[in-house]
């Protein structure tokens, strides 16, 4: 049974599926769509023809702009048709044809974006990916299945993604780059295929990072990219104590604590990846 609360605006114009839930003062404009598995917060607004379909759960506040897609099937071969979900936090942004795709049966069956999100025209996030919170995807961007973006990355315009590669917090995916290895916290990364082109300064100068803690991170950088392996240089920088707290511990712990089945991207000179 629909449960659509009182406060609610929906234009005759839309069509909403039995079932669905529709938050307190929720707007949902003309030709819009929403599935009946669909549950939208409060002061959630649909403009004219949004659609948001699938078991997908947006929090309060957010904004699905027209031709946004959110919640469609996960474009997976392997996907046996079950049901999977998409679970949205509060104050998302979905600009004109965005589309993200619930989980897959294959993978957890789960797509999370988090928190104060802006999805710029075009961007695409596909299953079970895991998004953080405060994350811009710029025109186009392409984050492929089971992606993993961590909290305040910016990726630029038409940088595309690849399946299961980690973005760790506060990095910077410059336009059109090619990211096919995992990325540490606060890195600038650019070009394709991508390699690292130095360090978030201007990002993190503007999370109020101190010169002391922004001084830390590159030494960190530069000693964990040193000549040897990434993962014997993290380890052992975090066994001497030195720089192995704060922003540059994070870097550390990104290196030798994350499970995935890509490389690192490497500085400029190293384009192809880190040998563990």
């Amino acid at each position: 049974m629909t449960n659509i609360a009182s406060s609610a605006k929906i234009d005759s114009r839309a069509i909403v599926e039995d079932g669905a839930v529709i938050g307190e003062h929720a707007e949902i404009g003309a030709f819009c769509y929403v599935g009946a598995n669909a549950v939208l917060g409060d002061n959630v607004k649909l403009l004219h023809h949004a659609v948001v379909e699938g078991a997908t759960r947006l929090g309060d506040d957010c904004q699905v702009f027209p031709m946004a897609v959110i919640g469609g099937a996960p474009q997976s071969i392997r996907h046996d048709g079950s049901q999977t979900r998409l679970e949205v936090g509060r104050n998302c942004v979905f600009r004109e044809g965005v589309t993200i795709n619930t989980g897959s049966s294959h993978g957890g069956g789960e797509t999370v974006v988090g928190h104060d999100n802006l999805f710029l025209a075009n961007s695409h996030v596909g299953h079970d990916c895991r998004i953080g919170n405060n994350v811009i995807l710029s025109n186009n961007v392409m984050v492929g299945g089971h992606a993993t973006v961590h909290d305040r990355v910016i990726l630029s315009g038409g940088a595309a993604i690849h399946q299961f590669v980690q973005i760790g917090r506060q990095a910077f995916i410059g336009g059109l780059a090619g990211v096919v290895n995992d990325v540490i916290p606060y890195a600038m990364v650019v070009d394709n295929p991508a390699f690292m082109g130095g360090l978030n300064v201007v990002g993190m100068q503007r999370a109020g990072m101190s010169k002391g803690e922004i001084h830390a991170v590159r030494r960190a950088y530069q000693a964990i990219f040193a000549a040897g392996t990434v993962i014997g240089n993290a380890r052992a920088l975090l066994e001497s104590g030195d720089e192995a707290e704060g922003a540059a511990r994070e870097i550390i712990d990104f290196v030798l604590d994350r499970d995935s089945e890509r490389a690192l991207t490497t500085p400029g000179s190293r384009r192809r990846g880190s040998k563990a």
